[in-house]
């Protein structure tokens, strides 16, 4: 059931049908956000949450351990 998914004609009718719902104007904003929200998913899945915080944040971690 599963090998006959992805054949040209089938990914052909869905590229047809994302521009017929969202336009051809929206698509690129949808793939960049869904390529931002996997790359986040992978971070969170390894644990690198560490590296998503801004430098303020990061300060000021480090100022209230000191204390």
């Amino acid at each position: 059931m599963l090998e006959n998914l992805l054949r040209p004609t089938h990914l052909l009718l869905l590229v047809i049908a994302a521009l017929l719902l969202f336009g051809p104007s929206k698509l690129p904003e949808l793939g960049r956000s869904f390529g931002t929200m996997l790359k986040e998913f992978k971070k969170g899945a390894r644990g690198d949450f560490e590296e998503e915080k801004p430098q303020e944040i990061q300060a000021a971690v480090q100022e209230t351990t000191k204390t």
